[in-house]
């Protein structure tokens, strides 16, 4: 099983990577172009166990990928291809 972990920062955090690019779109005249989130991606393929899809993302989640002082994260069970 496939499972993607998206991690993007919290509303209240500023976002510098974010600001830069869309300060760079508007640059290319597309002023259109409100706000950018910038965050990022962890595919995980797992397999079959006795732990839940929610209690490994869970944990790895919260012991590796995420800082919570800045970041949440959700996550996607992917189609297999």
């Amino acid at each position: 099983m496939n499972v993607r972990i998206f991690v993007t920062y919290k509303q209240s955090v500023f976002n510098p990577q974010g600001e830069t690019i869309t300060d760079a779109i508007h640059s290319l005249g597309f002023s259109m172009v409100k706000k950018v989130n910038v965050g990022k991606f962890f595919d995980l393929q797992l397999e079959p166990s006795d732990k839940s899809v929610e209690e490994i993302v869970s944990q790895v989640s919260e012991q590796l990928l995420v800082n919570f002082n800045l970041e949440t994260y959700r996550y996607e069970v992917m189609e297999e291809a």
